[in-house]
């Protein structure tokens, strides 16, 4: 009789995706600062035991130069690699904004489908932890943004394994982020070469009364939420995107009809934002239809404080998605 499986961490879970990704391609190959081995295995660890297994010539430490970074990825992918590289933390993909809008995004159009891309840029960020604001912006809808761009967002360690093999295997550019949130969150890993098709969302919970939307570290707020909406009465589902670009409407639809209520939670600030942009779309197509108006629980519009108590309140929880769910069912 096999043992049960034991839970892995984030971590793990992208250490082992790239990790079957190379046994699997030759073609796939890593790099960043403090990639290698040598260097530490990456800044969380995360290519930890790559650059020892596979070598130096597929795993590799870079100069501390995100534009350098990017510039190889797509240099590489152009004569058939499929590179995959760690930008530290969101905010420093600033440094490389024209290699990836201007290039990575636009070359397979440029080339008339003739040139593929096929990079995927790992890259971790998130508030609550002290680290200041300009190391701490979810910048999702900026890339979500840019035509030609793929954006994903894992919520827990199954997904973080599926979604980062199907980023690799996919030809094109794809921005994988990996919520600071997250890293210590534990999960039961998939078989190897599990994949999540970018574009599914996944209905984390079931329910009939409102449809809560989310992505990344707020998925668990959410589900917390529903637990205790439960105590009231108020069944409501959780979809989780996964996918930020392309988005899966059907499911997010099917979903707001049948409820005809809902509440889009994120931890970017809220104008301009995902939640904006999936409310508007849900209202293209139900308007009439809505019990209630969407409702929005998001990051407020200011660079994310330093001061613990500010951060804090900067923050979605589990109390104002309760507080939001409660609005829509009054209306």
């Amino acid at each position: 009789m096999s043992a049960e499986p034991k839970p892995v961490g984030m971590i793990a879970a992208l250490n082992r995706a790239l990790h079957d990704a190379f046994a699997a391609d030759e073609k796939v190959i890593a790099f960043g600062e403090d990639f290698a081995d040598r260097e530490g295995g990456g800044v969380f660890g995360v290519s930890n035991g790559l650059s020892t297994k596979f070598g130096t010539r597929r795993v590799r430490s870079t100069p501390i130069s995100e534009q350098a970074i990017i510039g190889a990825a797509i240099g590489a992918s152009l004569v058939g690699f499929r590179p995959v590289v760690e930008i530290m933390l969101m905010n420093f993909t600033t440094v490389a904004m024209d290699m990836i809008v201007n290039h990575a995004a636009k070359l397979r159009y440029m080339s008339g489908g003739q040139t593929h891309v096929p990079i995927t840029i790992r890259t971790t960020t998130g508030a609550g932890f002290g680290i200041g604001g300009q190391h701490s912006d979810m910048l999702e809808a900026w890339f979500a943004h840019t035509a030609g761009l793929k954006v994903v967002v894992p919520s827990n360690p199954a997904d973080a394994y599926g979604l980062l093999t199907s980023c690799i295997f996919d030809d094109d550019p794809c921005i994988f982020i990996e919520p600071l949130g997250l890293i210590r969150s534990q999960g039961i890993l998939p078989e190897p070469g599990y994949r999540i098709a970018l574009g599914s969302a996944a209905v984390a919970r079931v329910g009939s009364d409102v449809t809560v939307i989310s992505y990344g570290r707020q998925v668990g707020d959410c589900l917390a939420a529903a637990e205790s909406l439960t105590t009231e009465g108020i069944r409501a589902e959780v979809i989780d995107l996964r996918t930020i670009s392309p988005l899966d409407m059907h499911t997010i639809l099917s979903s707001a009809r049948k409820t005809g209520r809902v509440v889009i939670v994120h931890e970017a600030v809220r104008s301009f934002g995902i939640g904006a942009e999936v409310s508007a779309r849900i209202n293209e197509v139900l308007f009439g239809q809505l019990r209630a108006p969407v409702q929005r629980v998001c990051g407020f519009d200011c660079p994310v404080p330093y001061s613990k108590p500010l951060e804090t309140a900067f923050l979605p929880n589990k109390d104002k998605i309760v507080a939001a769910v409660r609005a829509t069912m009054a209306t």
